[in-house]
């Protein structure tokens, strides 16, 4: 069957980040650049403690949606701890706004792969649909990263796990894009670089599974515990194995 849809992981995928080594510090600022809009607005009064507390909170909440594959959003862990701080009447304009701060300073450490928009546009001229699935805390910072690096117009979809409440793999995120674009599972191939999220999870569907490796960490040395159905190392070479699966040249 062929493949009419392509859907695209975003982070080590489609773009990477400048300073991984650096995302302790530029959480860090992020986080300090919240605080400082929600101390200069007089909303906090505990503004040399609050940073550290909305950290390890982040923290919690990172490990348990690890466990569950259920994702509810920063926005909300944000407005749970403002409201047991004492602060239940700060508007969710104002919680929002804050933490468009925060994300001001983590997007500037994302970077567009330099073959993301050759390779979109060669799947465009191919007439294929596109989407992005991606794990993600803050559905509006992903759909923000897309429109600033220009490629928003590539993709019918953009779905986040913060948006529908599914991580990957869960079934359900991938159950939510093909039901948006129509097709069957084998008419659509998932290209990623986490075995354990993009894989998987396209395995279990029955999605053609693609794993790009340029930025991915490979867990053993040995046997894949997760096994793509190819692996590819840059993005620019995506068309021509999505042209040799149509001539019907690979399984």
């Amino acid at each position: 069957m062929p493949i009419r849809a392509v859907m695209f992981d975003l982070g080590n995928t489609l773009m990477y980040a400048v300073a991984p080594d650096m995302w302790p510090e530029v959480i860090h600022r992020g986080n300090q650049a919240l605080m400082d809009y929600l101390c200069n607005l007089d909303i906090l009064t505990e503004c040399d403690t609050f940073t550290v507390e909305f950290n390890q909170r982040l923290h919690q909440y990172y490990a348990e949606r690890d466990k569950q594959m259920i994702e509810t959003s920063t926005f909300l862990v944000l407005k749970e701890l403002l409201a047991e701080k004492g602060y239940a009447d700060v508007s969710d304009r104002v919680i929002r706004e804050s933490l468009d701060e925060h994300y001001a300073v983590t997007q500037k450490n994302w970077k567009l792969e330099k073959d993301t928009v050759t390779c979109l546009e060669a799947l465009q001229q191919g007439n294929y649909k596109m989407g992005i699935i991606s794990n993600a805390g803050d559905d509006r910072d992903v759909q923000q990263l897309v429109k600033r690096f220009g490629i928003d117009s590539y993709f019918e979809l953009i779905l986040t796990s913060a948006a529908c409440g599914y991580r990957k793999p869960h079934q359900r995120i991938f159950e939510l894009a093909l039901e948006y674009f129509n097709v069957r599972a084998e008419e659509v191939a998932m290209v990623g670089d986490t075995l354990n999220a993009d894989i998987l999870g396209a395995n279990q569907m029955d999605m053609y599974s693609i794993w790009i490796t340029r930025r991915a960490e490979d867990p053993t040395d040995g046997e894949l515990p997760v096994k793509p159905q190819a692996t590819l190392k840059t993005l620019d070479q995506l068309p021509s194995l999505l042209q040799e699966l149509e001539l019907g040249l690979r399984s």
